[in-house]
């Protein structure tokens, strides 16, 4: 029987690419004051979806008032819920933010679908 070579070299790659990945620096969380100016420097939609799903647990704590059992309820649903959402929002709106319309549409939206108890004005 002949020794699985390529096996081995597709693993360790494999492995030297998570550890690799493992050692990157976290990605800066997104300025709000980014913004503020769309019409002049339009933001792309995943990174206005990104910075709503960096916003649950103030929209979970809006939701049920602070801490506790059912804010931590809130916060796993809501990042379950985060890859179905994102598809909800890439299916219906534009791939560049370019105005504050679009922008609240996007992030009440999403947020919305996040935590959807939450109260907040449907758009």
């Amino acid at each position: 029987m002949r020794f699985p070579a390529v096996t081995v070299v597709l693993v360790a790659g494999a492995l030297l690419y998570v550890l690799w990945d493992q050692m990157q620096d976290e990605p800066a969380p997104e300025d709000p004051a980014r913004y503020t100016n769309l019409a002049a420097s339009p933001a792309k939609r995943s990174d206005v979806v990104d910075w709503a799903v960096t916003q649950i647990p103030e929209v979970c704590a809006q939701a049920t008032g602070g801490s506790g059992e059912r804010f931590d309820d809130c916060v796993e649903r809501a990042e379950s819920r985060t890859s179905t959402c994102r598809r909800a929002i890439y299916d219906n709106f534009p791939d560049n933010v370019t105005s504050e319309a679009v922008f609240r549409d996007v992030s009440i939206t999403m947020m919305n679908c996040l935590v959807p108890e939450s109260g907040r004005v449907q758009p």
